[in-house]
């Protein structure tokens, strides 16, 4: 079961059009970018686990790939219906489905992508859960790409948006530090988001890993681009785009970078063509 305060935030619908907004927009560009650099080429099968109402999987299938959708949130995968309908490359299958407990067979896909799962997992049973079934359902030779947020970009956020002085907001930012967990008991979903949990970028790496999986590439998303005061101008003019883009893609595995980035994203694969569940 979903965690009901992790339903009741993603029921409001925000997800849908959070990318779009042009002060997001980097995090959807930039992995993009990774995806298109790391993923097997088209017309590979891609698992999107957790994929919500489905930017990534519609944009994966605009290039050629065979995405199936999964997605525990109801109005999620009732959007990514619809919005598979209106174009002209469907998804090729829209799932309602958990990331611990996939319904597909063994060795089916040739990516697994955990976009949004890791962050929403709070404690490390239910992560290697995650892992150790993108690691089944892989075929030999795939790729796993897997998304974290980090717990030491929390702080500078809260700084630049102005909400540290928001009750609980101190000790939300240390109880990241010291323990990656996050929790908003007063249910203030527009700023302080909902229940969730931080990694440091090497447990990110260590969790695939221990989860039988070869770590080929450790990347900031963002790097702290959204730390910017003017990004969402920028990222309206294709010029400041590129070179922003080049920027953090110039940095992109540098460790001091890492913390400092929004979203971590693990590429990992299977070593020797051996699949199956880690025990």
């Amino acid at each position: 079961m979903i965690d009901p305060d992790i339903l009741n935030f993603y029921e409001l619908g925000l997800e849908q059009d959070r990318l779009k907004n042009p002060h997001r927009s980097i995090e959807y560009h930039r992995t993009m970018d990774i995806l298109r650099r790391h993923l097997p080429p088209p017309p590979a099968t891609v698992l999107d686990v957790g994929g919500g109402p489905g930017r990534y999987a519609l944009a994966l299938a605009a290039l050629g790939y065979q995405v199936h959708l999964i997605d525990p949130v109801p109005l999620h995968i009732e959007q990514a219906q619809a919005s598979s309908e209106a174009v002209d490359h469907h998804l090729a299958g829209i799932m309602f489905g958990d990331a611990r407990h996939l319904d597909q067979p063994d060795a089916c896909a040739d990516a697994v992508l955990l976009l949004g799962p890791l962050y929403h997992l709070t404690s490390v049973a239910d992560r290697h859960r995650a892992w150790s079934e993108a690691r089944r359902v892989l075929r030999p030779g795939g790729t796993v790409v897997a998304a974290g947020a980090s717990r030491y970009y929390t702080t500078w956020e809260m700084l630049s948006k102005g909400t540290l002085n928001l009750p609980g907001a101190q000790e939300a930012v240390q109880q990241h530090i010291a323990t990656g967990q996050h929790r908003n008991p007063g249910r203030d979903y527009q700023r302080l988001w909902t229940t969730a949990y931080f990694h440091d970028p090497n447990e990110l790496a260590g969790e695939a890993a221990a989860a039988g999986l070869t770590v080929r590439a450790l990347l900031a998303v963002e790097g702290p681009a959204k730390l910017l005061p003017d990004l969402a101008d920028r990222m309206r003019e294709q010029a400041s785009t590129q070179q922003l883009m080049a920027a953090i893609r110039r940095l992109e595995t540098e460790p001091s970078v890492l913390g400092l980035s929004s979203h971590v994203l693990v590429i990992a694969d299977i070593t020797g063509g051996e699949q199956g569940a880690a025990q």
